[in-house]
């Protein structure tokens, strides 16, 4: 699909990557909308913690508009909502079942629900959590684009009337993740993510056992909101924050890189998370706990290393050969340059849009809208 487009995405933060890794994602994917000639407004609700804490880069900021109120939001971009041939409304928005009805009602163009988390989201609409989103608004999104595939595509086509689920995987931007020759090497593993009570036990198994049990290695975390009552090893090391234009630095000093699923995202599977494309995209190899699904994006054992025991996380950073650390680096940067790009999702995004049209288009001409 070559046609400009006018795309309005109303989503978390594009401004600031505190707190959540829905920034970042944003990013690379609207850059790459850009520059293939579409023109793209990204609006977000103005938050404290967010406003404290931009780090959105500059050639960018001219396609963010910050609201502070539902009031607001329909005073001031009513008209760019009923104009744009797309409108997207993103997962964990503030006053998101609100903001939905409120575009679903105004839009004439595609409307497109973007579920960054869509695992999560499931769960929560199983034990009526409507936080972001309600069951009855599903069926009148034109489109639903899921950072999650496999089961979770049947549940909403199923359970909850989707009429176009599509599988909408997370990427990243080439431009700001790639290898960093010579390496200066800070860590052995380290680990890149917000707290959260879910993932802490795997990451207390996975990584930081391994950290206790091996005091001459280096470690790392970085990431916001963990408890002060946790206790760590000297030999972690730890930042509340990250800022995005330090990833790729960070990923370059490591040996390794771990990566941690929440429960929600095991229990589906075919969720993979945007840190695992980012230190790919670094030449990184990753060690990772498993879910079902991971084998579709990465080969097990040569592209990505599993680990499910702290003797299995010391087995790879104690004994595993140096030729072979750094093979499994490139082939899992050349798994992610194939497929998991923010062009590629650029691209995937207008062959979707293109068969919501003319879904809708059909629809018209049998006069069932």
């Amino acid at each position: 699909m070559n046609e400009r487009m006018q795309i309005t995405i109303l989503g978390l933060s594009m401004s600031s990557s505190w707190g959540n890794g829905h920034a970042t994602n944003y990013r690379g994917l609207t850059r790459e909308l850009l520059q293939r000639g579409h023109d793209v407004h990204f609006i977000e609700r103005d938050r404290p913690w967010y406003a404290e804490n931009r780090d959105l880069a500059g050639h960018l900021s001219a396609h963010v508009e910050l609201y502070s109120s539902i009031e607001e939001l329909k005073d001031r971009f009513s008209v760019a909502v009923r104009e744009s041939d797309l409108v997207v409304v993103g997962s964990y928005v503030p006053d998101g079942v609100e903001v939905a009805r409120w575009v679903l009602n105004e839009a004439r163009g595609v409307t497109a629900f973007y579920d960054i988390d869509t695992p999560v989201t499931l769960a929560k609409l199983e034990r009526g959590d409507h936080e972001y989103l309600a069951p009855d608004l599903i069926p009148d999104f034109d489109l639903y684009l899921s950072f999650a595939g496999g089961a979770s595509l049947r549940a909403l086509v199923e359970r909850y009337g989707s009429p176009m689920p599509r599988p909408f995987y997370c990427c990243f931007d080439p431009h700001e993740y790639w290898p960093e020759e010579p390496r200066e090497l800070r860590w052995d593993l380290a680990y890149l993510g917000t707290y959260s009570h879910d993932r802490q036990p795997p990451l207390d198994r996975l990584m930081l056992e391994p950290a206790r049990r091996w005091p001459e290695g280096r470690f790392a975390v970085f990431g916001p909101q963990y408890p002060d009552s946790l206790q760590w090893s000297p030999n972690v090391e730890r930042d509340p924050h990250l800022s995005p234009g330090l990833h790729q630095g960070f990923y370059c000093a490591q040996r390794f890189t771990m990566n941690v699923t929440r429960a929600d995202m095991i229990q589906a599977g075919h969720s993979p998370s945007v840190r695992l494309f980012e230190a790919a995209g670094c030449g990184t190899p990753i060690i990772s706990d498993y879910w079902t699904g991971l084998e579709e994006f990465f080969e097990l054992g040569t592209e990505i290393l599993v680990s499910r025991s702290p003797e299995e996380t010391l087995g790879y950073l104690q004994a595993m050969p140096e030729e072979e650390r750094l093979q499994v680096g490139r082939r899992g940067r050349r798994r992610a340059l194939h497929s998991h790009t923010a062009g590629h999702r650029a691209a995937e995004l207008e062959d979707h849009v293109h068969e919501a049209m003319e879904r809708r288009a059909e629809r018209v001409a049998a006069g069932r809208d």
